[in-house]
Order: structure tokens, then sequence, then C-alpha cells
């Protein structure tokens, strides 16, 4: 249903853009080091994601993805490292300028704003968003026409699935040629985490767009994701194509 919806908005130039945009929309961070207090949460951790690609950040509970995640953002202080995007150097930009330069964000948990309409959760992302367009995309509506349906609804009101759409919503309404996604699977009934996996893998074969996606589901990753990365204590444990996350990888830094 997605796929059928979205064939009117893909724009058919992607194929001819698509190898020069590899280059232009990557998105590189070597080395990165973070602390909390006298915490070392992220140690020497390296990722890259090229666009129409998604990589998918796993690891037990505490490892570090989320704050990882915010430290790509901004939104957490980052002691060394380098991050570039779009061939420039971008770790001491502040949050606004990298959602201004492409990168969108998806926080675990959703964090939409309870007392806001649809509508008005969509248009605060607009706020960033380069050139004098105020209006929320159409396409975000073909992708989740649920939000459509409910843009007059208070956003408190919604489901947890459909708050997870209107949070995905919101980071696209920035037209990002990156995005970031914080275990948008966690909570949702099994109907809708499917459609965001479809909604994810549009957004990247179709579109071209690059995605960094932390998620603990497996069977999820595998069947959507194009590389996986292991953290373990703040740092990358393993990586490789989906293919290669064998049983014993699972079982050593992802089984309970």
């Amino acid at each position: 249903m997605v796929a059928e919806a979205l064939e009117s908005t893909v724009v058919k130039k992607n194929e001819s853009t698509r190898s020069a945009s590899s280059v232009r929309d990557e998105l590189l961070a070597q080395h990165i080091n973070q602390y909390y207090g006298l915490s070392h949460t992220i140690r020497d951790m390296s990722v890259s994601v090229s666009p129409g690609e998604c990589v998918v950040l796993m690891g037990r509970n505490g490892v570090g993805k989320t704050t990882f995640l915010k430290s790509l953002m901004g939104l957490v202080p980052v002691a060394s490292g380098e991050m570039i995007f779009a061939g420039e150097q971008f770790i001491e930009k502040p949050v606004e300028i990298r959602a201004q330069n492409g990168i969108g964000y998806v926080p675990q948990g959703r964090q939409i704003f309870p007392l806001l309409t649809v509508e008005e959760n969509l248009k605060t992302g607009l706020a960033v968003r380069r050139g004098q367009t105020r209006e929320i995309p159409s396409k975000i509506f073909d992708l989740f026409p649920v939000l459509h349906e409910m843009r007059s609804r208070r956003g408190g009101d919604l489901s947890g699935g459909q708050q997870q759409q209107l949070a995905i919503g919101r980071a696209l309404v920035i037209e990002p040629r990156m995005l970031l996604l914080d275990e948008p699977s966690e909570g949702i009934q099994p109907n809708i985490v499917s459609q965001i996996g479809e909604v994810i893998q549009l957004l990247t074969k179709e579109q071209g767009l690059g995605v960094l996606l932390v998620e603990q589901k497996l069977p999820f990753a595998r069947r959507f994701g194009d590389r996986f990365i292991l953290m373990d204590r703040g740092s990358s444990v393993a990586r490789g194509s989906m293919g290669e996350l064998t049983e014993d990888l699972v079982s050593e830094h992802l089984s309970v």
C-alpha cells in the first residue's frame, strides 16, 4: 500500500544523480569519544553511511547506541573525533545547523508534543527548513496517510504507533538527505512496525536517503538493514553486511 501511494512521488532523476549524491551526502564519523562526567560512554567509535543504504546500530541496552546518535545530532558534547557530512566538518555545529544541512533525527520515545495537533507537530519541523517554503510536503501524507486523516487531532490522543509515524513525519518535513532513527519499532504494534520498515526501504532504495538505524529487533534489522554495527561498552566490536551477522555474533552481543 505504501509503495503504491509513493509511485507518483518518486523523483525520476534519482537514478541519474545517485552516483554523485553518494559522495556528496555521505555521513562519516571517525574516532568519536564522549564522556558523561568521568564515565567514558563512547569509545573511539566510527561509522559511515552512504545514500541509499540503511546501516543498523545494534547492541544490548546501555552500550551507548542512543548516546552515539545524540552525539551525531549535537545533542551531547563530544570530546574528540571528526564528523563529516556532504564533505563538510560539522562536529562543532549546533543542532539546528545540522538539521538545516540535511540531517533528520527521530529520537527514542518519539518525543512528540502531546497538546499540539498532528499538523502543528509536523509544522514544528519546518522552522529549520531552508528556503521560504513553510508547507508540509505532500509526500509525508503519502507515506503516512493516517497523519492526514488525524491532522486535527492532538498528538497525545494518538496510539503509540501513530505517534511514531508522526515523529518520523516531523523529521521528514525538512526533506533530509540523512536520517537518524532511534528504535522506531519499540512498543509498536506489528502491522505499523511493518509499515515503518517499508517506509525506511522506500526512503533508501527509491529516494536515495541514507539511514542510520538503532534497532533491537533482529528480524526487523535483518529485513530492512544493509549493514550492521555491533556495539559493546561504547565501542564497535563487529561490523559487516547484514548477511555476515552470524548466530555466534548474535549470541555473544545481542542475546540477553
